[in-house]
C-alpha cells in the first residue's frame, strides 16, 4: 500500500507540474494576443479544431507530424472540406509543380492548420523550415491560423525554444525526410550545407500578427516531434 501510494504521489506531482507549465504558457500566449484553447486529449482536440473549420472551407495543412498523429487529417478528409495537403500529394506521386501549387494555396486558405516546433512559457512560437511556406502562412495570408501542439513542445523560454527547434525537431524531421543530412546521424544541429538541409528559415512569432485571427491549441499529450 505504501509503495502504491508513493507511485500515485509521483504521478500526481508530475501532472501538477505539467499543468502549471500549460497554464503559464496559455496565459503568456493570451497576453501576446493569441486565442488559446486547451484539450486534455488528442481526441478532444480534433473535435475542437473541427469546430473552427466552417463548412466548405478551403483548408491548408502545414507539414506536421502532430496533425497526422492525432488523426486530424483523416477527420478533415471525412468532413469533405477542400484540403490542400502537399504531403499526401507527394505520396501519391504528384509532380513538383503540382506540389508547389498546393504549397502556394496555403497562403490563400480560409483556415491554415499546422504544428509548431516549440511554444514557450513566455508566449512565443518558434519554427524552422526548409521551404518556408509553412512559416509564411503562419504569419500572413490565410483567413485564420490554427496551431496545434502537444505538451512536449513547451519550453521554458525563447532560448530553449530555439534550441529545441534546431536540436530536437529538426534532426527527427531530417531523419524522416533527408537522412543524408549530418543531424539525421548525430541527432543535433551541425549547421550544415547539405543539399537536404531543412533549416533554411527560422521564425519567432512574438505576438499575434495584427491582421491574422490566430488560435493556439495545446493538447495534454505528447504529439509530433
Amino acid at each position: 500500500m505504501g509503495q502504491s501510494g508513493s507511485v500515485i504521489g509521483l504521478l500526481e506531482a508530475r501532472e501538477w507540474h505539467e499543468m502549471l507549465r500549460v497554464e503559464n504558457t496559455l496565459s503568456a500566449l493570451e497576453r501576446n494576443g493569441f486565442d488559446v484553447r486547451y484539450y486534455p486529449t488528442a481526441e478532444e482536440a480534433v473535435a475542437g479544431v473541427l469546430g473552427m473549420v466552417p463548412e466548405g472551407a478551403a483548408v491548408g495543412l502545414g507539414g506536421s507530424v502532430t496533425l497526422r498523429e492525432m488523426g486530424l487529417v483523416d477527420a478533415l478528409e471525412a468532413r469533405g472540406v477542400e484540403l490542400a495537403d502537399h504531403w499526401k500529394a507527394g505520396q501519391r506521386g504528384a509532380s513538383k509543380e503540382e506540389v508547389m501549387e498546393i504549397r502556394r494555396a496555403h497562403l490563400n486558405s480560409d483556415v491554415f492548420i499546422t504544428g509548431t516546433n516549440a511554444v514557450t512559457e513566455t508566449g512565443e512560437l518558434v519554427n524552422i523550415d526548409g521551404t518556408g511556406q509553412r512559416v509564411a502562412a503562419m504569419i500572413f495570408g490565410p483567413g485564420r491560423v490554427v496551431v496545434v501542439a502537444g505538451v512536449n513542445k513547451i519550453t521554458g523560454d525563447l532560448e530553449e525554444g530555439l534550441w529545441r527547434a534546431s536540436n530536437v525537431a529538426a534532426p527527427m524531421n531530417a531523419r524522416r525526410l533527408h537522412p543524408g543530412t549530418p543531424c539525421a546521424e548525430t541527432g543535433e544541429c551541425e549547421d550544415c550545407v547539405a543539399p537536404g538541409r531543412i533549416c533554411s528559415v527560422t521564425t519567432i512569432i512574438h505576438r499575434r500578427p495584427r491582421q491574422t485571427p490566430f488560435t493556439v491549441v495545446l493538447v495534454g499529450e505528447r504529439l509530433g516531434y
